[in-house]
């Protein structure tokens, strides 16, 4: 049955009925795994905000002309290799975030601590030095989009 409600012990069945811990060591190796899999997810991030801004053609700060906006740095056109790679670099991590949630969704304590730590880590490694304008560009301020 599962738990519906958040419990502190090693067994714990992870998004497949295949990834099972039984030892303290199975266990430790999954909160491990789930702690790097939730720093990963803040590193694609700024990758994706990073890519948004070299693709814009022009410094943060600038005031945005949306006329002329596009027309630097790849065409502008719906279908440029920087709108493309944003796209395929939204749809990843938006896929490891949803993945993250349903792993907090089996309601082990373990696991939402690691995964919580991770992001944490995560955004100090990089992304709290992200420059004010940089933040600006987040579409959407939510950990799973």
């Amino acid at each position: 049955m599962m738990h519906m409600t958040f419990y502190w012990g090693r067994d714990v069945t992870l998004l497949f009925d295949s990834w099972k811990t039984s030892s303290w060591a199975s266990y430790s190796l999954t909160l491990l795994a789930c702690l790097i899999v939730s720093a990963f997810y803040q590193y694609l991030e700024d990758r994706r905000v990073r890519l948004k801004i070299v693709s814009s053609g022009k410094p943060p700060a600038q005031i945005e002309a949306p006329l002329l906006q596009g027309t630097i740095l790849g065409g502008g056109g719906k279908w440029s290799p920087a709108r493309i790679g944003g796209a395929v670099l939204f749809g990843v991590n938006s896929a490891i975030g949803y993945m993250l949630m349903l792993a907090v969704m089996s309601f082990n304590g373990g696991v939402f601590v690691a995964i919580v730590l991770g992001l944490a880590i995560g955004y100090l490694i990089f992304r709290s030095g992200d420059d004010e304008a940089a933040t600006l560009l987040v579409d959407n301020p939510c950990a799973c989009a």
